[in-house]
């Protein structure tokens, strides 16, 4: 299984090294990085003043090369009525995104003395094996240590580890 990583946008080095390892370690499958792509035309909701996740991931299913493709992008995101997302994937889908916007907030919920540097990695990692998970078919999990738990603020991001729970592992086989 191949996952391409799709940057859109400025997307540091240190973010692509983190997500390729995340999944390579999670998912056992290849990893290749694509090239920086632009936002996609018509992403911008000027009303919102935030991009429109799908248009990220249409963006993704169309360049990326591998069986499953992730845009990760420094942009805020939403999709439908949800104020922002830090990513969309859908169900067993090719395409997915993980923005990295919202994952800088400094409030780690006050019990990590990490590096705020650290954090960050930390959730980005999370982020990008929560959505390829969706990808391969995996719903939001009830565990809160598992990575497909849902996360709506950066405070569940921190208290979920990066694995998959036994339930969910055995899910995707």
């Amino acid at each position: 299984m191949l996952v391409d990583i799709v940057p859109v946008g400025s997307v540091p080095a240190e973010v692509k090294r983190a997500a390729s390892a995340a999944l390579r370690s999670v998912y056992d499958c290849d990893v290749s990085i694509n090239d920086s792509q632009s936002v996609p035309n018509g992403a911008y909701d000027s009303d919102r003043n935030q991009y429109s996740a799908e248009t990220f991931i249409q963006l993704a299913e169309r360049v990326g090369r591998g069986e499953k493709n992730i845009a990760i992008t420094p942009h805020d995101l939403f999709y439908r009525r949800r104020n922002y997302v830090f990513g969309l994937a859908y169900l067993d889908g090719s395409g997915s995104v993980v923005s990295t916007y919202r994952l800088q907030t400094s409030s780690d919920g006050g019990f990590s003395n990490q590096s705020a540097a650290d954090i960050f990695e930390d959730r980005v990692r999370k982020e990008i094996v929560h959505e390829i998970g969706h990808t391969y078919g995996l719903e939001h999990c009830d565990n809160n240590r598992c990575v497909m738990n849902f996360s709506p603020t950066v405070r569940e991001v921190d208290i979920k580890e990066e694995n998959l729970c036994g339930s969910c592992q055995r899910l995707i086989g």
